[in-house]
């Protein structure tokens, strides 16, 4: 098994905390990310394309890794 490397942690609990940030607009209609850098403001939106990027980087390592184990 793959042992995770800084970048693999990173993206990780990014997609954790955007996945509770989600669950947090899903439940009470609140925006923590929005809450804390402002509703659309340029930190905010950095924040939500990190997050997606660190998502794709999670797919595309996830399938590299079903790729190896077959």
């Amino acid at each position: 098994m793959k042992k995770l490397n800084v970048l693999d942690w990173i993206a990780l609990i990014l997609v954790i905390v955007g996945g509770l940030n989600w669950a947090l607009v899903g439940l009470f209609d609140f925006d923590l990310v929005a809450a804390i850098f402002g509703d659309m403001s340029v930190l905010s939106r950095i924040v939500y394309v990190v997050v997606g990027l660190s998502a794709v980087y999670l797919l595309v390592t996830s399938m590299q890794l079903r790729k190896g184990n077959e």
